[in-house]
């Protein structure tokens, strides 16, 4: 069915608030943002009818417009109906097949690279900071780096809830962030490599508030993605140039030779790398060379991003030697590059002997 022919309409009403909105208020950004037309009122039609009694996370109403003629319950309550024509009772009709939401909870979130238990929850006062931490998590990539994955998320988490009650938008979150970014770099050139790491850390964490905030309050945008994204593919060769920089102000400064290469090893290896994840998705249909076998997502955990890089460096400051860091963090790239490469030869030539290269998490 063409989704733009599909209308919403919710079915009674919920003053909690969750993520600073009413259920129906995020029925309709999420409404917004899969292309369907959200109603107030009937207007007949094929229309999803969701009960403002219960929150959930997209992949639900994604899940159901692919369903028409069933409705959706948890717990033996209604909560979304896929029906033909919107224009008799105001309510939920009868005579739709049920679907249990219990017995549908597993999906794929191929943009989140992760397998997951979308939320779908009744929504009341007591239970909206446990509904709004499982939405925050479920915000949260399967696959990324140990940081990321391990340190920020609770620090995140109380960002995000500020953010959220306070009305700031995502791409003001991202701006802020990207305010420390090009101050941290500053601090490197300078050789303030303490004060650097603390301006970076802001940045690092606002890098992951902005995407939660986003995907919290179903305020992604098209530029608001561009913009996050664009700073994170950006900036890491401008720290790493700017911390050689400021090995002068150490006494620790590289010779030229050393400088060059050091420079060639972390620059080119970033580049390489990267082309070598965008040929992967060319070449598979998408998928990311992260999330080809288990091995991929987990050596993306500690592969030479920015933060594993930025652990290498602040234990080699913490050791006065951060001329020693940056030097690991040139061999880490290109050690990192080398796996990469390794395992996009491997797809390929698993390919050639006619086997079919898919995601470990479909499976």
């Amino acid at each position: 069915m063409n989704s733009s022919s599909l209308s919403v309409r919710p079915i009674g009403t919920n003053p909690t608030p969750i993520w600073g909105m009413t259920s129906t208020e995020r029925l309709r950004r999420i409404a917004a943002a899969e292309k369907l037309t959200f109603r107030a009122d009937q207007g007949g039609g094929p229309t999803l009818l969701v009960a403002a009694s219960h929150v959930f996370e997209p992949a639900w109403l994604r899940f159901m417009a692919a369903r028409p003629g069933t409705v959706l319950t948890l717990g033996g309550e209604t909560v979304i109906a896929h029906v033909a024509d919107d224009s008799g009772d105001s309510g939920f009709p009868a005579g739709l097949t049920e679907i249990r939401a219990e017995d549908h909870r597993v999906f794929y979130n191929e943009a989140l690279r992760k397998r997951e238990e979308p939320v779908l929850e009744r929504l009341e006062p007591r239970h909206v900071r446990a509904i709004e931490r499982k939405t925050y998590f479920g915000a949260y990539k399967g696959v990324t780096d140990i940081l990321t994955k391990y340190l920020w998320p609770e620090w995140a988490l109380v960002l995000t809830r500020i953010a959220a009650r306070i009305g700031m938008t995502p791409n003001i979150v991202t701006l802020i962030g990207a305010a420390m970014c090009l101050w941290a770099t500053w601090l490197f050139w300078e050789g303030h490599y303490w004060a650097g790491m603390a301006a970076g850390l802001v940045f690092m964490v606002f890098d992951t508030v902005d995407g939660k905030l986003a995907r919290c309050t179903i305020t992604s945008s098209k530029w608001g993605h561009i913009l996050d994204h664009g700073m994170d593919l950006i900036h890491p060769p401008f720290w790493w140039w700017a911390w050689a920089v400021g090995l002068a102000h150490w006494g620790l400064a590289l010779s030229g030779a050393e400088f060059t290469w050091v420079m060639i090893a972390i620059l080119g290896g970033y580049i390489v790398q990267r082309l070598i994840e965008g040929e992967f998705i060319r070449r598979y249909g998408g998928i990311h060379i992260h999330v080809w076998e288990k091995i991929d997502s987990d050596f993306r955990l500690i592969t030479a991003r920015r933060n594993p890089n930025m652990v290498i460096l602040f234990v080699a400051t913490l050791c006065q030697r951060p001329d020693i860091g940056l030097i690991a963090v040139a061999w880490w790239t290109v050690l990192s590059c080398l796996f990469h490469a390794v395992r996009l030869v491997q797809a390929m030539v698993r390919q050639a002997r006619g086997e079919a290269i898919t995601s470990w998490l479909t499976v």
